[in-house]
Parts: structure tokens; sequence; C-alpha cells
């Protein structure tokens, strides 16, 4: 009697679990199991903005913090950049996921994602911010991903 009330309560709580949030907490689980503490990767920001002709950055993460930063022309990309702030939020694998449930907790129309298939982060993150209107989309792209020693 108990296995089937163990059962039937396991369905209800998958049933009622939501399929993005699921995927999410597995990809999540994922990329914090792979434990790489030391990585380096280009991310491209898609959007209508001033920096976009700086993208792609190149990223190198040691421990969660950002080591350096460099725009696409090799300029290093200081606190005293215009948009030093901008970037940094989302300059970490674990940043990335923080924006992406922020999207998907937000009000936005659509927000799709694609993850990595072996370490589970986000490799592109669209957002849809309001059905109907023009260029107000943005974009993240994660590639070049590699771990460092």
């Amino acid at each position: 009697m108990k296995k089937i009330v163990w059962l039937i309560l396991t369905f209800t709580i998958v049933a009622c679990a939501t399929p993005g949030q699921s995927n999410f907490d597995h990809q999540q689980r994922k990329w914090q199991e792979a434990k790489i503490p030391h990585y380096r990767f280009d991310l491209r920001i898609v959007c209508y903005c001033p920096f976009r002709g700086r993208m792609p950055l190149h990223v190198e993460v040691l421990d969660g913090q950002i080591v350096s930063m460099q725009d696409v022309r090799g300029g290093v990309i200081t606190q005293s950049d215009i948009h030093f702030e901008y970037f940094e939020r989302h300059a970490t694998i674990d940043r990335l996921f923080s924006l992406l449930q922020t999207y998907q907790s937000g009000k936005s129309d659509r927000v799709t994602v694609k993850f990595h298939p072996v370490y589970g982060f986000p490799e592109r993150i669209t957002v849809d911010r309001i059905k109907g209107a023009a260029d107000d989309e943005i974009g993240f792209v994660v590639s070049k991903f590699e771990q460092l020693p």
C-alpha cells in the first residue's frame, strides 16, 4: 500500500513540475556536477545596443570570478569601461543561469534556450520581452568554451 501511495505522490509531483523548470534544474545540475573552476569562452550579446560592434567578448573565469574580459578587437574591459557593469552581469556561466531563470520567471513573451549537451550550460538564450514590439529582443550566445587547467 505504501508503494502505491509513493508512486501516486511521485507522479503527481512530476506532473505538476513545469517542463522548462525541470529541464533548467537538470542542466544547471549538470553544470554544477562538472565542477569546472577555470574556463574561457566567447560571449556574444545580441541586441540593438551601442556596444554590439564589440562582440563577442572573450571571457576567462576562475572560481566564479572574472579574471579577464576583452572585446573582439582585443581591448581589455576594465571597471572604467562605460559598459563594464552590463558585461560583468552576464560574464560567467553561473550568471547566465541566473539571468535565464530571471527571464523565465518574469514577464517576457518568449524565452528559448539551448543547453550544452555535455556540461549543461546555456549555449544560446533568446528573449522576446514584448510580443509584437520591434527591437526589444535580446540574445546571449556562448561559444568556444574551453576548460582551463
